[in-house]
């Protein structure tokens, strides 16, 4: 092999930050969610992945950070095989592969800021936590990540008293005081009206670009997949049937994955 192939492959697994072989998840109930899902995950990219609800897009996602257990094939992050860990180390790599989901999960009565210092727990004793001791590292890391997703004057409200979109930008930073390396968001505009969900993909694509963070979304939109993604991975019943540029999903590709008579809604 030649030094310059050498040096290529070299880059490309340099480049991989995740990669999942034949991912398989059956639930008790005998129902196979994934069904020997493959597929690289390069760092920095904005992955989007796409298909009809009961696809198997949540699972995917939660067997990546596994909050899932996955019952067949490999998952590897940063060139480590994190299938079967436990414990404690299944703890440190949900703080490296962060997560925000469709209903944001802040505590209501709890200010901004110290939902997103909730991201900071795994640094942080329990007794400084309950105490809110946060170092001051912590509380300007926190409110910098609230000047990125543009709600730094709302660092003092409490999370109640902001709108959706607003609760979802305080839900990424609070993911972002964690540090990750990947960010998974779940179906994150799902419950936000059409204005406030480019909003929010925005503020995620801003994340993408200056933070070079990647990300891994589920989306139902193509209108949305077609102006964030940079990759795009269609489920359709536990399996990959497209994997490719987003651009390239025309009517037949569409009818595809959603199923003949599918119609496209588009979010403007």
């Amino acid at each position: 092999m030649s030094a310059s192939v050498k040096d290529s492959v070299k880059d490309s697994m340099t480049d991989t930050i995740l990669s999942v072989r034949h991912l398989e998840k059956t639930y008790p109930n005998g129902m196979r969610a994934l069904k020997g899902v493959s597929f690289d995950v390069k760092k920095g990219e904005f992955l989007v992945i796409i298909g009809l609800s009961g696809s198997g897009k949540s699972t995917l996602l939660r067997c990546l950070n596994r909050l899932h257990e996955p019952t067949g094939g490999q998952i590897l992050f940063k060139g480590q095989d994190v299938t079967n860990i436990e414990g404690d180390e299944i703890l440190k790599l949900r703080s490296r592969i962060g997560m925000i989901f469709q209903h944001f999960n802040l505590i209501p009565r709890h200010t901004v800021i110290g939902n997103v210092l909730s991201g900071s727990l795994s640094r942080t004793s329990t007794v400084r936590s309950l105490l809110g001791l946060w170092s001051r590292e912590d509380r300007e890391k926190a409110q910098s990540y609230l000047n990125l997703v543009g709600i730094g004057e709302k660092a003092y409200y409490r999370a109640s008293q902001l709108s959706g979109g607003q609760q979802q930008r305080v839900a990424i930073a609070r993911a972002l005081t964690q540090a990750p390396d990947v960010l998974l968001a779940d179906e994150p505009v799902a419950s936000l009206d059409p204005a406030t969900c480019h909003t929010v993909m925005d503020y995620l694509r801003k994340v993408n670009q200056e933070l070079g963070l990647t990300i891994i979304c589920n989306l139902h939109f193509l209108s949305l997949v077609r102006q964030y993604a940079t990759r795009v991975i269609a489920l359709k019943a536990g399996e990959i049937v497209y994997e490719g540029d987003p651009n390239s999903i025309d009517d037949a590709w569409f009818q595809r994955i959603y199923g003949e008579g599918a119609k496209e809604v588009h979010i403007n």
